[in-house]
């Protein structure tokens, strides 16, 4: 297990106000030339990721996420596009739609138009969001940064992957348990079934070796 992924989810920064607060948001912003971010917005943004139904798709995972990104900073051609999609990459979540990634793309294509930004930046930041569907292969550098982010939970210490876990199945309650045990195998040796799970060296380096354990030892509980 590597560094980074000893300290996935259990540094105590990820619980201070900073990290998702209105000046990081606003950072990425000014790092995409619009000066005047909308607070309107970010608060928004947080109101959605502190809905209750949401036990894993909460700040906790938008903090790590933004935070495990900077920390491998892997070579990419737009970090600041790459943190914007991570913003909003769960913005819509709901266990019962299968939309959530669609939504959640459209409503960062409302907010990028709205604050100026181009038609082939919007595109970008539209296709970042999607690609965390993990229905197929990243089609861009930064979308293969994006989804190993996303990912980088599979790959925490053993105590973050477990907690994540149990959020998951949260929410998922209302999934009888026989059939929840059979999806969720499904998913996790689709992720294990894989030549590598993340597709950049940083990631790979720091995560995969600890993320076949813990998918492993998950899929082995649900026999």
């Amino acid at each position: 297990m590597t560094e980074q992924s000893k300290g996935i989810g259990l540094v105590d920064d990820l619980d201070s106000p900073e990290a998702l607060g209105f000046t990081a948001w606003a950072r990425v912003w000014t790092e995409l030339g619009v000066r005047c971010a909308s607070q309107e917005t970010h608060e928004k943004l947080i109101r959605h990721y502190d809905e209750p139904h949401r036990a894993y798709h909460n700040r906790q995972h938008l903090a790590e996420c933004l935070r495990v990104r900077r920390l491998l900073n892997a070579a990419c051609q737009a970090p600041a596009e790459i943190d914007l999609a991570l913003w909003f990459h769960d913005a819509i979540y709901d266990p019962l739609r299968s939309d959530n990634e669609l939504r959640s793309a459209q409503w960062l294509d409302e907010v990028a138009s709205d604050s100026g930004l181009g038609d082939e930046t919007r595109r970008r930041l539209y296709d970042l969001v999607m690609v965390t569907r993990h229905d197929s292969a990243p089609q861009s550098l930064d979308e293969a940064v994006l989804v190993d982010t996303d990912l980088a939970i599979l790959g925490a210490s053993f105590e973050r992957f477990e907690e994540y876990d149990q959020q998951i199945r949260r929410e998922y309650l209302h999934v009888p348990m026989s059939i929840y045990r059979r999806k969720r195998r499904q998913i996790l040796e689709g992720f294990l079934a894989r030549g590598r799970i993340y597709t950049t060296a940083p990631y790979f380096d720091a995560f995969e070796q600890q993320a076949r354990v813990n998918l492993t030892r998950a899929i082995d509980r649900l026999d």
